[in-house]
């Protein structure tokens, strides 16, 4: 049963259109968004579908195949008074991201009908790939597509209605995130990686032709649940605001390379090594792009390989099942590995020989059946197209 299918039986009658907002994976550049630096994200062909009919009468119902039987609903008028930090509890967790956007987009003075809403998704939850994001982007597009808000759909336009999907997250949600999952599953492009810089917005499509190298990029998705709202994200993004201001910054964009002896001085242990991270972490994106022009994504494997053992050690944000799977996969012959997304849980990333792909998903799946973890799950993904209107 496709997502307009699913609509019918849910609602008794015809959508007037399906959305798909893709998910992400970055392929580097972790934590650097909210810290206004560079990030290199790519659209997926994972996706969340939704489809949608306009409504007369102002109610907002959200259905979805992982939300159980209940309908969710809200009326539209009501959603002005959704207070920075959440909703009043009374919804599922899922729910408030639909019904955030259509408090942001009211936000920005835009007309938001009533609707019906039917929601699939072949993005995991909880794996880090952005499955929140995905769905915010299918949902915002849509109800650009039915008010005619954003109608010339220009990069700005993309990236205005990806600002209101991150507001979404930020102020209904509560979590935290900067702009870079949005842009990705709203800017991205087949065969492409989106270079994004956080603080000016500006981005170009970098080619990222894995197939036409013959590379496989593997997901090892842990089932470790995380989630952007808990404390552990929270608590990185104080420490880096802590480093900017004792080092006299707007944000650690401001440092280079060259800063991390003095703010070795100045700064607390802890709060250093954040700083490190981040500051390495932007050069090291901006190295991956350098490299993927030059030499292509066979190169690019020690940049990844670096951005782990930074998030490991010195943002500490992997976990035992994230650092299994990437010394699996390097051990088994990895051109590069790395974890991807808010981390604490989540999954990682192999970039690999794709000849050797079925020798890297055994090799990882014995090893977590030796360590007494569960089974994970092994999936590769291409770069995509971003959200769009597919039916």
């Amino acid at each position: 049963m496709n997502t307009a299918e699913s609509f019918r039986a849910w609602y008794r009658t015809e959508p007037e259109g399906v959305w798909s907002g893709p998910g992400r994976v970055n392929l580097i550049g972790e934590h650097t968004d909210y810290n206004l630096g560079f990030v290199l994200p790519f659209a997926i062909d994972a996706a969340t579908q939704v489809a949608v009919r306009r409504r007369e009468d102002g109610a907002a119902r959200f259905a979805s195949a992982f939300g159980g039987r209940d309908i969710q609903e809200v009326m539209v008028d009501d959603v002005t008074r959704f207070h920075p930090g959440g909703l009043a509890g009374k919804e599922q967790q899922w729910a408030r991201y639909p019904m955030g956007v259509l408090w942001a987009m009211r936000e920005a003075g835009i007309d938001v009908p009533g609707v019906d809403v039917m929601i699939e998704s072949t993005v995991p939850v909880g794996s880090g790939l952005s499955s929140s994001a995905a769905l915010e982007c299918a949902v915002a597009l849509a109800i650009a597509d039915l008010t005619g808000a954003f109608a010339e759909r220009t990069n700005q336009d993309l990236l205005d209605i990806a600002k209101l999907a991150q507001r979404a997250e930020n102020e209904v949600v509560g979590a935290p995130t900067g702009i870079m999952d949005q842009a990705a599953s709203l800017l991205g492009a087949e065969n492409a990686a989106l270079f994004l810089d956080c603080r000016s917005l500006e981005n170009e499509l970098v080619p990222l032709e894995l197939a036409q190298n013959g590379l496989t990029l593997l997901v090892i998705d842990t089932r470790v649940s995380h989630s952007h709202a808990d404390g552990g994200y929270a608590e990185r993004r104080a420490s880096c605001e802590l480093g900017a201001r004792l080092m006299g910054v707007e944000s650690l964009r401001d440092l280079g390379i060259p800063d991390l002896d003095r703010a070795e001085e100045i700064l607390d242990e802890v709060t250093y090594r954040r700083v490190k991270h981040v500051v390495t972490e932007n050069q090291r994106v901006l190295d991956t792009v350098a490299t993927l022009e030059a030499d292509g994504p066979r190169a690019i494997g020690p940049l990844l390989d670096a951005s782990h053992e930074s998030m490991r050690d010195d943002f500490e944000i992997s976990a035992p099942e994230l650092d299994l799977a990437v010394e699996t996969a390097q051990a088994h012959g990895a051109i590069g590995a790395r974890m991807t997304g808010g981390g604490f849980g989540g999954s990682a990333i192999a970039l690999i020989d794709s000849v050797k792909e079925e020798e890297t998903r055994s090799a990882i799946l014995a090893a977590f059946q030796a360590a007494g973890y569960g089974e994970p799950g092994l999936f590769s993904v291409t770069p995509a197209s971003g959200a769009r209107k597919v039916d």
